[in-house]
This record gives structure tokens, sequence and C-alpha cells, in this order.
């Protein structure tokens, strides 16, 4: 299993709505911070999509990577047939060995039955292509949903993206969802979090930490992942600051601090 970085590490310096910066990392310096960290795996996700670049712009990003020895994960949002088969051709052209996708997106909440139709007609694509599609836990859909996706594709090309931290959202913790989703995971998120109670007593906070200084079970997660897991990659929730500039450098320190984490806990 390699560490790696996502664009969900320097998600504020990548930019979100609302507070972008100046100057947005491009996808070249996210492949250039994996470089710098020492890691050999970079996934690009939804919010640096690569749908909105050409097949020159795309072919430009992997012979980049390609040249620095970085391999490319392709990631997406929004699971409808049409996309799902885009996707795939963008998988199937940056030589990526896996295609996360997070099922939900705008105005667009499947039912379980219309997932297993989408995920249906596209198994012969991935096993021709030995591309592994892997579905990330959210916050609508509970564990056990999503083993059920897994095994009603009846494919080795299906299984899971396991985020540490996204069910919390559906009500469920670690043990459930480390417990069912483990042993069908391909693609690991490893997400640090805290969560404390506010002042009033009344409710928690749940937030970013830097890897290890919170509450994830690192080395227990690790070990009950399967061998076939192919990666492990860092992902940050971090708090805001009072600018944006401070916030990116906040972000930046946390992701050169957690990765030096990360790849200790997989030696």
């Amino acid at each position: 299993m390699k560490p790696g970085i996502s664009s969900y590490t320097f998600t504020w310096a990548i930019g979100v709505p609302g507070s972008e910066p100046e100057k947005p990392m491009s996808v070249f310096e996210l492949i250039e911070k994996a470089k710098a960290f020492g890691v050999s795996v970079v996934q690009i996700a939804d919010n640096l999509p690569l749908e909105k670049f050409s097949v020159h712009e795309l072919e430009e990003i992997k012979q980049f990577a390609e040249n620095l020895g970085i391999s490319i994960e392709v990631g997406a949002r929004w699971m409808s047939f049409d996309r799902l088969r885009m996707y795939l051709n963008i998988a199937h052209l940056m030589h990526s060995p896996i295609l996360r996708f997070v099922i939900d997106g705008p105005g667009f909440e499947p039912s379980l039955e219309e997932i297993h139709s989408i995920i249906r007609m596209v198994i012969p694509e991935l096993e021709e292509w030995n591309i592994c599609l892997v579905i990330e836990n959210h916050d609508r859909l509970l564990a056990r949903e999503f083993v059920e996706i897994v095994q009603k594709s009846s494919s080795k090309n299906v299984g899971i993206c396991l985020d540490t931290v996204n069910s919390m959202g559906a009500g469920e913790g670690l043990e459930t969802v480390i417990g069912l989703l483990a042993p069908h995971t391909i693609n690991l998120h490893v997400k640090e979090f805290s969560i404390r109670r506010v002042s009033h007593k009344m409710g928690f906070v749940i937030e970013g930490v830097p890897l290890g200084k919170g509450m994830l079970p690192v080395a227990d997660l690790i070990s009950k992942v399967p061998p076939r897991c192919q990666s492990a990659i860092l992902e940050q929730w971090t708090p805001p600051e009072s600018t944006i500039q401070e916030t990116i450098l906040k972000e930046r320190e946390w992701a050169e601090k957690s990765i030096i984490y990360l790849k200790s806990a997989l030696i």
C-alpha cells in the first residue's frame, strides 16, 4: 500500500468556493508536492476536476507525472452513467489503476437499484482495462449499503474507497465503518480528526487535526485493510484561520507533518 497525497490534501490552496486564493495551486504544483514529499501517488479529485482539461492537456499532465515518477489516481463526483463513462475514459487515458467516485452530485441522489444498474453497465470496461471502481463512503448512505453496492456488482474490479471521517455524517462511527468496509477497501483516505464538546456542553464539533494528533487509530486501520488496497491517501480537514494566506500556510505545515507520520505508519 503506497502513501500518497490528494487534491484534498491542499483543499484551501486549490480553492474552496468563496475563499479562493489569488493564485490557486495547479495540478502541476500538486504533482510537484508529491515529489517533494517523497511519495509516488497523487489522487486528483473533484475539487480539481479533470473533465475541464482537454485530451492534450491530460496527456501533458500524465507525462509530467511520469517524468517525476508519480502515479495518478483519478477521482470524481456525481456518478451518473454518462459521467462514470466519461471518467472511466479519463482514467484509462491517465493510466490510473483506480477510479474513485463519490456517488451523489447536484440534484443527483440515486437509489441503490439505480446505482447497481449504473455500475453493471461499465463492468466490462473496468475488467478489460483493469481499472478498479472504488466508491467512497459519504454521508447519505450507510456502510452496509456501500457493502451491498460492492457485493451486487459481482466484480473484483468494484470496491471501496474508505474515508475515515465521512460516515460520521450518516451517524456511523469508526468501529462500524472500518468493520464493514475495510474488507472491501481498495483505496484508503487517511483523514485525522478530533471531537470536542462545545463550550455550552450541548453538542460536539468534529474537525481535522494533523495525522497522529487526533482520534484516528492509524495502525489498527492499516492492519485491517486487505493487501489488495493500493494506496493510502492523506486528506485533510484543516480549520481556517483569519486569512486565506494563513490558512494555506497552516494546511501546508499540517501536510508536511502528516505525510511523515503516514509514511512511518506504512513501514
